[in-house]
């Protein structure tokens, strides 16, 4: 067949961060093209965080390009180093799950995933595996490659190193996204040698492992992490929106539930709401259909979804304030306290923790964590000897970065309301949220 071969003629996208992108797989290309590939333009990588930072508003099209990108130059790596350890026939399997491991993405997905209790690995397997027009793409190519690409994503795939180059704790996604995100964002803390990296990268008994002479730049890069997760991913005010957000789709969820009649309402959004999505309509869902639902919704009878609606549109933000350990009895007061001043304590206070985000900088692990559990394996170094251990034991800077807890409490409110009933709060309160 005529996509089983190279591309007559090479592909090339400019990018910002890799400069160029390459495609020679006329596979690749022919993925690329399918209009579920194309719907990730329509969702932003960073989420709610062009809030925060005006410049995020890359998509998952671009970062799945730039996976891609990262991935097929590890392989060629590989390829020129004639390693024994890489299984060469692997190869466009593993380029196209780097290419589509985001495929099943939502808008705003974690916020829709942690709503309607959805995982975007699965949705990208079944855009895989149902009918699609990368499904069929794929079956032209070949009736296993589906399932073997679903496999990947799944991590159960019987060639580990494959998952790894896609899914590990220095993966092709992760590398790509903190340079993506960085550059983006405009911050310079995302920042390391992914050229130095991609060098001291090494295929040994089935998993991708480090020289030993490159544990500096390993170091470099888990550094950045750091400094993005705190800088950037846990942003408060990024978390102001995505709590708004999150509450936006919570309280049109209670309503549908509870045969409110919206003033505007279409299919796809009316099966999110009530738990029975299918396939086609969750496609048919981007970032634009969502904010004009929220559009449409600030004019609802519902004056709560309304005001949220309003604010996500508008940025009018919640304010927040920092607490330093918890304190249960504080916060059951100040439930107390704003449901006497005719707030809604479940929708007006959020009491945040971000290392509650799905986000870690580092896990050790062991030498044997096996790719199928829920932790990501860990970085090994290979040193000349041939013999492996784990980095965080050779590593000072590292270890002492490793299950590093610098997470405060923020509990997050509606200024205006609070302020126009100051007087019925009670002092310690009014102290707290620095009305004093």
């Amino acid at each position: 067949m005529e996509n089983r071969h190279s591309l007559e003629e090479e592909k090339v996208f400019k990018d910002p961060v890799h400069k160029y992108i390459y495609v020679q797989d006329q596979l690749i290309w022919n993925l690329i093209n399918t209009k579920e590939f194309q719907r990730l333009r329509r969702i932003r990588q960073l989420g709610t965080s062009y809030l925060t930072f005006h410049g995020a508003e890359h998509s998952r099209f671009s970062h799945s390009l730039g996976v891609y990108e990262i991935t097929r130059k590890v392989i060629s790596q590989f390829e020129r180093g004639g390693y024994q350890d890489w299984p060469k026939e692997e190869k466009l399997v593993t380029l196209c799950a780097a290419l589509l491991h985001d495929i099943g993405h939502g808008p705003f997905s974690h916020s829709i995933e942690e709503v309607f209790d959805m995982n975007h690995e699965e949705w990208t397997c079944r855009i895989l595996l149902e009918s699609t027009e990368i499904n069929r793409v794929l079956l032209e190519y070949d009736p296993l490659l589906p399932e073997r690409i679903a496999a990947v994503i799944r991590k159960t795939y019987d060639k580990p190193i494959v998952v790894s180059l896609v899914s590990s704790q220095m993966d092709a996604d992760r590398m790509d996204y903190l340079l993506r995100d960085a550059y983006y964002t405009g911050v310079n803390y995302g920042t390391f040698d992914l050229e130095r990296i991609l060098r001291v990268l090494r295929p040994h008994q089935g998993r991708i492992v480090v020289k030993e002479s490159g544990m500096h730049a390993v170091e470099d890069y888990l550094m950045s992490r750091y400094q993005m997760y705190w800088q950037v991913y846990f942003h408060p005010v990024t978390r102001s929106s995505e709590i708004i957000l999150r509450q936006i789709f919570r309280r049109a969820k209670e309503l549908y539930g509870g045969n409110y009649t919206f003033s505007w309402i279409i299919n796809p959004i009316e099966q999110l709401l009530n738990d029975s999505i299918d396939l086609e309509a969750y496609l048919s869902l981007d970032e634009a259909l969502i904010q004009t639902a929220f559009s449409q919704w600030v004019k609802e009878s519902d004056e709560l979804l309304a005001d949220l609606c309003e604010r996500f549109l508008n940025r009018r933000l919640y304010k927040y304030v920092t607490m330093d350990h918890a304190d249960e009895e504080l916060w059951a007061d100040i439930r107390d306290q704003f449901l006497a001043i005719g707030l809604h304590p479940d929708y007006h206070l959020e009491i945040d923790f971000p290392y509650d985000m799905p986000y870690d900088v580092y896990r050790p692990g062991t030498l044997h964590n096996d790719l199928d559990k829920e932790d990501k394996p860990p970085i090994l170094l290979l040193d000349q000897d041939q013999q492996l251990s784990e980095i965080s034991e050779r590593s000072d800077i590292i270890r002492s970065i490793t299950g590093l807890h610098q997470g405060k409490y923020h509990l997050y409110y509606p200024e205006e309301p609070l302020l126009e009933s100051l007087h019925k709060l009670q002092p310690h309160i009014r102290e707290l949220f620095g009305f004093m």
